[in-house]
């Protein structure tokens, strides 16, 4: 009976919202589990990849799956958690756009006795019960990696000055800060490495190329030797800039970036990218064993991190494993 009224219930939320820009869609006929899931919108390969990911591995556990793209607005996110709630679906999963603002949301799940499962991102609360586990990248390692590549890369150089220019991500959320966070304490003890900007780039392939035209226009094409990108799309608008502008990509200027996607790690590959940090989109398949353990009753654990590392120029690039998502 449950199932038949979720289902029902899905098939209503679809039909109510058909006009506005997100998905929805019914549970897989036949599950008696049904995921509520707000993916904050879909502005890169990466985030595809991760809706792609939950979709499958959704199907593959039997669950059904009820979706909305928030296309990069919190109020969104709010409005289709409020509305998994009143469905009564059995598990939330949510990647937060913003670290604040979801405490009212959140305690409205928690009373309705709905389980909350982070996904890629987190959120700042003083009260954790509010979410039941977090299923994503640890990104301050990833913001180390990404410092530790510089210096090993100044040490092969011989550098005595090395100008860095931050391209950040959505200013607030977690990978933004933390990939800053991770990279700053990595680079800061050592002298010849110098942040001399750290503009936004919302993650946004057209955003980093606008803030490397603006940053050109600032410092010239003499005064910056490294660009730090906290994701591949605004690195690849960073690398269409300097290709037009005639700029040696991985030569004149350095490129360090995070994500993994297939066409930042070709250009790595080709010698126009020099660092690209792995940030899995894959978790779909973490977030259903957790979902099936909560139905089961089973604990589970608050922070899950896949494995991940880097692909650099000081790596045999050859070997098939270095690929891309």
């Amino acid at each position: 009976m449950k199932k038949a009224i979720i289902l029902l219930l899905a098939l209503s939320m679809a039909l109510c919202l058909s006009g506005c820009a997100g998905k929805q869609e019914a549970g897989t006929e036949g599950s008696s589990v049904v995921v509520g899931f707000s993916q904050l919108g879909a502005e890169s390969s990466w985030r595809i990849a991760n809706t792609a990911s939950m979709e499958t591995a959704a199907k593959e556990a039997g669950f059904g799956l009820m979706m909305e793209n928030a296309n990069q607005k919190q109020e969104k996110q709010i409005d289709a958690i409020r509305s998994f709630i009143a469905y009564q679906v059995d598990v939330i999963v949510f990647s937060p756009i913003v670290e604040t603002g979801w405490e009212n949301v959140m305690t409205e799940a928690k009373k309705a006795g709905i389980p909350v499962i982070l996904m890629d991102r987190m959120i700042e609360t003083e009260d954790e019960s509010l979410y039941t586990a977090y299923v994503g990248a640890d990104f301050y390692a990833e913001g180390r990696r990404a410092g530790e590549y510089l210096i090993r890369k100044a040490d092969a150089l011989g550098a005595e000055k090395l100008r860095v220019a931050e391209i950040c991500g959505t200013a607030d959320s977690t990978p933004m800060r933390d990939r800053q966070s991770g990279f700053m304490d990595v680079v800061r003890g050592d002298a010849r490495i110098e942040v001399i900007a750290s503009v936004d780039g919302d993650f946004l392939r057209s955003k980093g190329e606008e803030c490397m035209r603006e940053l050109l226009a600032e410092f010239g094409r003499g005064g910056i030797d490294v660009i730090y990108s906290h994701n591949d799309s605004m690195t690849l608008g960073v690398l269409d800039v300097l290709e037009e502008e005639g700029i040696a990509p991985a030569k004149d200027i350095l490129l360090i970036t995070v994500d993994g996607e297939k066409e930042a790690v070709d250009a790595l590959k080709a010698g126009k990218i020099n660092c690209v940090v792995q940030c899995t989109p894959n978790l779909g398949g973490s977030v259903m064993e957790l979902v099936r353990d909560l139905k089961a009753g089973k604990e589970v654990p608050k922070i899950y991190h896949p494995d991940e590392g880097a692909f650099t120029d000081f790596d045999d690039l050859t070997d098939p494993s270095v690929e891309g998502f």
